[in-house]
């Protein structure tokens, strides 16, 4: 099945789409879509890619991911289930220039910053419920819902996840190979991963595969296999378990404690312990 283009699932003139996801698992496929996401974790936590950048993601995260903008949730394995509500949209699905007008100014320079995905802090679970609460019983009121969550949205602290501004759809070719290897790495990190194999799985030489990665991620193959060990570390590292660093760098992939150090202070700007430390202080 390919996943590069997917499409949202949308009855005739439904012009904003709430789904709610109560499940095991997120769908863990890298994938983009026209319409623009914004998704509340009501529960459960993994891996978040937006565009070329791994981040997390746990209970009461919110993020915004823009028209185009390729993406994949990976839940971390638990048995409980993961939970999130999302709310999509397509740009112009209530005119060409609706938010254009006047009364909407105060979403001026939104919808621009979402190419690059955003995510936004204290948002309030309730806006989402809400519009959960709601999506198939009044459509004025799910409206007025939706341009008060856009508002809001406009007014909080918000935080890039992307360094790539991404705002056209990628080809069926090439989100394929990316689609597989994207796929590849999320679920073998912790594995060796050489080139020559994540080469021939796109049907490619290591060197034109190289330049292929880095023109549409902006950054080289290897750089993303550390940023997604890295970031399963920092996962492991907050979860409270009784891992020693040498466990937990091996767990994430990592051949040796000194190299581990070196990649995680790269990358998060402090040592394990000291990251450690930094999210506990209050």
């Amino acid at each position: 099945m390919k996943v590069f283009p997917f499409t949202i699932p949308k009855k005739p003139k439904e012009n904003i789409i709430v789904q709610e996801d109560i499940t095991k698992t997120f769908f863990d496929r890298l994938h983009q879509h026209s319409e623009i996401q914004i998704s509340h974790i009501i529960s459960g936590k993994g891996k978040l890619v937006v565009g070329n950048t791994i981040s997390r993601y746990s209970k009461g995260d919110t993020f915004a991911i823009g028209s185009n903008v390729p993406h994949l949730f990976q839940s971390t394995e638990s048995p409980k289930k993961s939970h999130m509500i999302s709310v999509f949209f397509l740009p112009n699905a209530f005119g060409h220039n609706f938010f254009d007008l006047p009364e909407m100014e105060d979403l001026t320079g939104l919808f621009e910053v979402l190419n690059f995905g955003v995510s936004i802090k204290q948002i309030e679970p309730e806006l989402f419920k809400k519009v959960s609460k709601i999506k198939n019983t009044n459509r004025f009121f799910l409206f007025m819902n939706f341009l008060e969550l856009l508002k809001t949205i406009a007014t909080k602290e918000k935080e890039l996840l992307s360094q790539k501004q991404y705002q056209k759809p990628i080809s069926n070719n090439q989100g394929t190979r990316l689609q597989v290897i994207f796929d590849f790495v999320i679920k073998n990190f912790n594995q060796n991963i050489t080139l020559t194999k994540v080469a021939a799985m796109a049907h490619m030489s290591p060197n034109a595969f190289c330049r292929f990665f880095k023109q549409r991620c902006n950054k080289s193959f290897f750089t993303f296999v550390t940023e997604v060990r890295v970031a399963h570390a920092c996962q492991l590292l907050l979860d409270e378990n009784d891992f020693s660093i040498g466990e937990i760098a091996l767990k994430s992939g990592f051949n040796s404690i000194s190299n581990f150090n070196k990649q995680f202070k790269a990358i998060q700007g402090l040592s394990p312990l000291k990251y450690v430390k930094s999210i506990s202080e209050p």
